[in-house]
């Protein structure tokens, strides 16, 4: 890639990808292509899967701290309708 043409459109590229808020990046593994393929595909795709909640919620630093929050009841107010 020694051509400065290539080298200033893969530039300007990588640019607008930034400024979209995305990142280029490359992996190698030949060996476990398809396997990376897929859990990066898994990972980009936005498809909750199941339980995604409950493993997050479980490894949140808060985690055996016992907080006891507590909120007072209040019963409404009369409206007159």
């Amino acid at each position: 890639m020694s051509n400065p043409a290539q080298k200033r459109a893969i530039k300007n590229y990588r640019r607008r990808l930034q400024k979209r808020g995305a990142a280029r990046f490359e992996v190698l593994g030949l060996t476990e292509a398809m396997r990376i393929r897929s859990e990066v595909t898994r990972a980009v795709s936005g498809i909750p899967q199941k339980g995604g909640i409950l493993a997050a919620l479980r490894r949140s630093p808060l985690v055996g701290s016992d907080l006891k929050i507590e909120r007072p009841f209040d019963a409404g107010r009369n409206v007159d309708l």
